[in-house]
């Protein structure tokens, strides 16, 4: 499930009641609105070297553009509630909506990169607005009794949209132009608002509650998440603290981090309330949501890298890859309640994490001959691990808290999660670029130009291309495909055993009451 806030449901009328058409109009605008935010996650992955060869992107970075969406989705979640209850929901919303349009024309028209992370950066923060009112309308405007039927509309979209994602703008890249996998938006949120204005009321704003937000934690949320990506995206690339531009984003960290802080101490209502972190059971799940971010976000953007760069995938091709894990999540979904009463949940999140840890090391044995294929497996067990994992420690979320708390719990965790994409994202920038050099010089060291393999293979390449000198870019170019390959294993090895490295702390998980009804949680 992508990125986004959580609410527990609550009591929206009686039991007997049913909702009228305005409702359903409004579950409607918010379910789209949420399947849209959730499918430009990654609608860029697939079509990623398409869009870095025509903005003039380097491959590490033009992580920047998928990292943008995430980083900005992290600050705007805590900020959501808070925005609603001063605005009024639709207005919210109709805001939102037209924003996010905007932002996706920036993305489509984008000529350097520059302008293509500044919109995905609005994306990000008009997107990850429309995740979190999806789940409040569903709580306000559908009785009890329907509302599993809204939570189910909700659950299938927010499963589809990052694994559709790939594959739309895979499609829409090889068929029509990578442009339109942003400019789709733009009939989609036609038809949102025309849903907003029909199915939600308006409510009179509330604008007073302006100079009540904690601004001393929204701004050092947005310095010190803003200071910390830069500093790990473009920290290798630049030499660290050789760069004035790396001094100067540790600076930037820092003093957003203080704020941050400062606002946890003096603000009657903290923008994110960071002291759930102490709580033993809550600190646990949150730090096993870190971990299940770096898989679902690490894996959905390194597939289609490496498919593209080892086997020629075009765009559609890689897109199709990455759907395969959300085959078996969809096909779950219909069991969710079912499984919630009877699973034990320490039992149901250990075998997620370590499904999705095992699948990664299942990738960590690829070669210069693999292909999308050699995927099917891993990721069809992604899609399992990813459904235990997610839902289960999405109902510990709200279970592990008072019930005032929780949802900036839930707010929290899903911020968490978000972190744990931004890290991973940041980790393959790196890693690229140090394990890349180290085994290139490796390889190059085990070759001994003296050696009668190593003139036998450059004697055959120059009959075949033409010189010596074509035939040494033929075996460098080897060399570093080979070290390519050594650095994606070396990736999809960090992930699953860090995955399979916070098994231990299921322990500290309480069973779910039987009786309770599932949270709505995202």
């Amino acid at each position: 499930m992508a990125g986004g806030a959580s609410y527990a449901t609550g009591a929206a009328s009686r039991s007997d009641e049913r909702a009228d058409a305005s409702a359903w109009l409004a579950v409607a605008a918010g379910t789209l609105g949420a399947f849209m935010a959730t499918l430009d996650i990654s609608i860029v992955n697939s079509s990623l070297p398409t869009i870095q060869g025509e903005i003039g992107a380097s491959g590490t970075e033009g992580t920047w553009i998928a990292t943008a969406y995430l980083v900005s989705e992290i600050i705007i979640i805590p900020m959501a509630a808070w925005l609603e209850r001063m605005l009024g929901l639709r207005t919210f919303l109709l805001i939102a909506a037209g924003l996010f349009t905007a932002f996706s024309v920036v993305c489509g028209v984008s000529t350097t990169l520059g302008m293509m992370v500044f919109g995905r950066v609005g994306q990000g923060f008009t997107g990850g607005a429309m995740i979190p009112t999806a789940q409040v309308i569903i709580a306000q405007r559908l009785p009890r009794a329907q509302q599993p039927v809204g939570i189910a509309a909700f659950g299938a979209t927010a499963i589809l949209g990052p694994v559709l994602g790939p594959l739309i703008g895979g499609w829409l890249t090889e068929n029509v132009s990578w442009h339109y996998a942003f400019f789709i938006n733009v009939p989609i949120c036609a038809v949102l608002v025309t849903l907003l204005l029909l199915g939600l009321p308006h409510e009179k704003p509330k604008l007073h509650l302006f100079g009540q937000a904690d601004w001393k934690g929204i701004a050092g949320l947005a310095l010190g998440l803003g200071g910390l990506t830069v500093f790990l995206e473009d920290g290798q690339r630049e030499q660290w603290f050789d760069s004035n531009l790396i001094r100067v984003m540790f600076a930037t960290m820092l003093v957003g981090f203080a704020l941050l802080f400062w606002g946890q101490a003096t603000a009657r209502r903290p923008i994110i309330k960071l002291k759930l972190l102490l709580d033993r059971q809550f600190g646990s799940v949150a730090l096993m949501g870190v971990v299940l971010g770096v898989v679902l976000y690490g894996t959905a953007y390194a597939i289609p890298q490496f498919l593209s760069s080892i086997a020629d995938y075009n765009a559609l091709q890689s897109g199709k890859v990455v759907l395969l894990s959300g085959v078996p999540s969809l096909f779950m979904m219909a069991i969710v309640p079912l499984m919630l009463r009877r699973v034990d949940i320490r039992l149901a999140v250990a075998a997620g994490l370590a499904i999705m840890g095992i699948s990664a090391l299942m990738d960590a044995n690829l070669s210069q001959a693999s292909a999308g294929g050699d995927f099917t497996v891993s990721q069809l067990m992604r899609g399992v691990g990813q459904i235990l994992g997610m839902l289960f420690l999405s109902q510990a979320v709200v279970r592990s808290v008072p019930p005032d708390d929780a949802g900036d719990a839930s707010g929290l965790f899903n911020a968490m999660r978000n972190l744990g994409g931004s890290f991973a994202l940041a980790g393959i920038s790196i890693l690229q670029d140090q394990r890349m050099w180290l085994h290139s010089r490796r390889i190059e060291e085990s070759l001994n130009a003296n050696s009668v393999a190593v003139q036998t293979s450059v004697e055959g390449l120059s009959r075949e291309f033409g010189g010596v000198p074509t035939a040494l870019r033929v075996i460098s170019q080897q060399i570093q495909g080979q070290a390519l390959v050594m650095t994606y294993n070396d990736i999809f090895w960090i992930m699953g055993v860090g995955t399979l490295a916070v098994l231990p702390l299921v322990l500290f998980l309480k069973p779910l009451p039987k009786d309770a009804e599932p949270a709505m949680v995202h």
